[in-house]
């Protein structure tokens, strides 16, 4: 079975002198790879269908890796997914979003500041919370 370190061993230096962040590595039992980046911008096809093709080659090469059978999934963090990082946040600036705290209750508003350690919303009045008091906070997707 394909270890997730070893692909986040090989995906670091691919993504090195580019603005995009490692977000997500995760490797199933049947050798499914699923690597998400990230960026303050739009994360580009066209970045992550030449990462997948880079990778590819890196496991393909891999004394370890090469004899596996695997399938690999290169892309975007979802936006329906709980965000993972502070990049997340800064990138949501603006957005509504929900926030669910340690209690399990569930604040929506404007995501309108963030820093190292915290983050505001406006939810009629501004709440403030520390990252590591909350459950998870996503992206509030109306139509």
């Amino acid at each position: 079975m394909i270890q997730e370190q070893t692909i986040r061993e090989m995906v670091q230096p691919l993504l090195e002198g580019t603005p995009y962040v490692l977000m997500t590595v995760e490797v199933s039992k049947d050798n499914h790879i699923l690597v998400e980046v990230d960026q303050p911008g739009k994360v580009g096809t066209d970045f992550c269908a030449d990462l997948n093709r880079r990778l590819v080659a890196e496991l393909d090469n891999n004394p370890q890796t090469r004899s596996e059978d695997y399938s690999l999934e290169v892309g975007s963090v979802s936006l329906t997914a709980p965000f993972k990082s502070r990049l997340q946040y800064e990138k949501n600036l603006g957005h509504n979003v929900v926030v669910t705290d340690r209690d399990g209750k569930r604040h929506s508003g404007q995501l309108v500041s963030v820093d190292e350690e915290t983050f505001m919303i406006d939810a009629g009045q501004t709440l403030t919370f520390r990252y590591d008091e909350v459950k998870q906070t996503v992206y509030n997707i109306t139509f």
